[in-house]
């Protein structure tokens, strides 16, 4: 699967990093030159610099009527824009990020069905969580210093043991993924390539964090 994503926040590079993880092509868009410059170090997937509700960006972008769009930028109004320039280029899928609750009913008439409502599914969790405390999503716990981040086990690591891994200090192991299986992550635990490894990371360490398990 092809993915072009515009918004190169920390949101949409977490969700680069994941479609990378699982061998899809990315294309990442943002105004910002900087951002991308720094994010290809460690990102291996295509970068556009420029304004991602222009038709002529959209198009540099766009390869065919399989590719997916996906608009997290920081404005619900932008991503709506882009999302309806991008089905009129050609993406066979539509997906933008809502946080104005007001604009939803905007998106349907739009026929833009598909949304990622971050508030939506925040409250979602703390409903599940009222009926049974453990279902709350670690993530609806963490919204101050702390941060939780899935790494993706590059190639070079395979056959190393966890412990030889170099970490920012600030850094602690969840558990270790391997497939559909979940375990916990100790010292002696071997990595295989295509593992995830899940950590809970002091926010000002989400970087470094990033760069030690880079490709």
């Amino acid at each position: 699967m092809r993915v072009v994503i515009l918004g190169a926040s920390r949101f949409g590079e977490t969700i680069a990093e994941y479609l990378i993880g699982a061998d899809h092509e990315v294309v990442l868009i943002d105004k910002d030159r900087t951002r991308l410059e720094k994010l290809a170090e460690r990102l291996d997937c295509g970068m556009i610099e420029g304004d991602g509700t222009m038709p002529t960006v959209l198009r540099e972008a766009f390869r065919d009527e399989n590719d997916v769009f996906i608009a997290v930028t920081n404005a619900s109004d932008d991503n709506i824009l882009a999302s309806v320039v991008a089905r009129s280029v050609g993406f066979g899928r539509v997906i933008p990020q809502i946080t104005a609750s007001e604009l939803i009913d905007v998106c349907h008439e739009l026929d833009l069905n598909d949304l990622i409502n971050p508030h939506a599914t925040v409250a979602e969790n703390i409903c599940a969580g009222l009926v049974d405390q453990t279902a709350i999503d670690e993530e609806t716990a963490l919204r101050n210093q702390l941060a939780l981040k899935r790494v993706y086990v590059p190639e070079r690591m395979a056959g190393a043991r966890f412990g030889d891994i170099e970490t920012p200090e600030e850094a602690r192991v969840v558990a270790l993924i391997r497939d559909e299986d979940e375990m916990f992550a100790t010292e002696e635990s071997e990595l295989r390539e295509g593992d995830y490894l899940l950590f809970v990371v002091d926010r000002d360490m989400l970087d470094a964090l990033s760069d030690a398990f880079a490709a």
